[in-house]
């Protein structure tokens, strides 16, 4: 009883939340960056949300469970990526525009920004699917009658409700409740974990001593193979970019990165500690159920439900957005851009909300195909991080970067890795598609003529 009247208490607030938010929302900049106004507090917890989902809490809970602590290499590459994000956010909150597809049109051309788009669409309704299917788990496990895949039906239905409703200015303020909540809760959860599971000395009598080294069972390779999907994610993602467009001045966004640098590293550290001691004490053959699972049989009932409603809220507001961000791409990318330039702002608002219901849609679907989640996670991640990211940190650190070049490595950081996933191959889909991405960057760059000043001054400038 006391998990379901959490699970309540937590919809009822992200449903007044986003009432009262909807109510605000007068034109798409309000939709799309929240007005260009959240100060800097309000961004740490939105980025933190954002990043920390399902992909840590599912993903990050199944790779502890087969693996132990190794499983840090895998947040370890978010964590290198955010050192170099600390450099760019006052820069790319300066800039001052809508999607990171709006970064490559500027410093390249529009066929960059449609090759963009489609990369990020297809990655991030990826990263939508397995929020719902961890949120189906969580429905599962609270209501046992509730059979996970309809779960997921009905966590699709709040995503979908919620993000078309208010945009972005919603998402920030349900992510600032959310992130605050789920920061604290796993702080005091841990050492009661712990407690159950009879200290130390018995988590690793019962799991076998690679759980507690830096590789453990796995190869340098495969580790690798978790942090660089990971790290380019992260120093390429479009929802955080769309964050410092939203905040109120380049000090509020450079300020965001250093707290989100401290949540995101004691955060997603207590998350794999949390797997590895309920993976001493409790087995499933589901592995990406271990951090829920030990919320609800190994604390003390009140701090579980707490910890319960927190992880579904955490996967609502990851899923959020996911889903917001291809949404705005389709609008603000093509249908502005290629359809309808002199659409109306009520006419924009309306095209928004119903490409977020058929993204939506989109995402479900690709919930089906997937049972691993970490193996939904790593692969959603190549596509992002070779397709995308390589061009996008051009536009920061390399002014001889060409169009061509950038085409050439978007096309071929997506083909590569979609082509690569369909075979069996025992070297992970990010080592060929980022070799491609990158190498086609610098060779077509350096064959072809430099791009004019004007095309990257904007990005150089103090």
């Amino acid at each position: 009883m006391i998990y379901a009247i959490v699970l309540s208490i937590v919809v009822a607030t992200l449903c007044i939340v986003t009432i009262i938010k909807t109510i605000s929302v007068k034109n798409q900049t309000d939709f799309m960056v929240a007005g260009r106004k959240l100060p800097w507090p309000v961004l740490v917890f939105t980025l933190l949300s954002s990043w920390i989902g399902a992909g840590s809490l599912f993903a990050g809970g199944e790779n502890a469970y087969r693996n132990g602590f190794a499983a840090l290499w895998q947040p370890a590459g978010g964590w290198l990526g955010l050192l170099v994000i600390a450099l760019i956010a006052g820069r790319a909150r300066r800039f001052a525009q809508f999607t990171v597809p709006d970064l490559l049109e500027t410093r390249y051309n529009s066929a960059a920004r449609v090759m963009g788009t489609i990369a990020i669409v297809i990655s991030y309704t990826i990263i939508t699917s397995y929020q719902f299917i961890g949120g189906g788990d969580v429905l599962h496990l609270i209501f046992p009658d509730l059979a996970a895949v309809n779960g997921r039906y009905i966590i699709a239905a709040f995503v979908i409700v919620f993000t078309a409703a208010a945009g972005m200015a919603s998402i920030a303020y349900l992510d600032l409740i959310i992130g605050s909540l789920v920061t604290i809760i796993v702080i005091v959860s841990v050492p009661l974990l712990l407690s159950n599971a009879g200290g130390w000395v018995e988590v690793r009598r019962a799991l076998p001593p690679s759980h507690f080294q830096v590789l453990g069972d796995i190869s340098i390779w495969t580790a690798l193979g978790y942090l660089i999907p990971t790290m380019l994610l992260l120093i390429g993602n479009q929802g955080m970019y769309q964050k410092f467009f939203s905040a109120r001045s380049e000090k509020d966004a450079r300020f965001a990165v250093y707290g989100w640098i401290v949540g995101t590293v004691l955060l997603e550290t207590l998350l794999v500690t949390m797997a590895v001691i309920g993976s001493s004490k409790f087995h499933t053959d589901k592995p990406r159920e271990i951090i829920p699972l030990s919320a609800f049989r190994g604390l003390p009932q009140l701090v579980g439900a707490i910890l319960l409603g927190g992880i579904f809220a955490k996967v609502i507001s990851t899923a959020n957005n996911y889903l917001f961000s291809p949404a705005t791409n389709l609008i603000h990318d093509v249908y502005e851009r290629f359809i309808d330039r002199n659409a109306s702002q009520r006419r924009k608002l309306i095209v928004s909300r119903l490409i977020v219901v058929v993204l939506g849609l989109f995402a479900l679907l690709q919930a089906t195909q997937f049972e691993s989640v970490l193996k939904a996670a790593l692969y959603a991640y190549t596509i992002y991080g070779a397709a995308v990211t390589p061009s996008v940190m051009a536009v920061f650190f390399w002014k001889r970067t060409t169009t061509a070049g950038a085409i050439c490595s978007i096309a071929l950081g997506t083909l590569v890795t979609i082509f690569w996933n369909l075979g069996t191959h025992d070297l992970d889909a990010v080592y060929p598609a980022l070799a491609a991405s990158v190498i086609s960057l610098v060779l077509v760059s350096f064959f072809t003529p430099p791009p004019h000043p004007s095309k990257w001054q904007p990005f150089f400038e103090n």
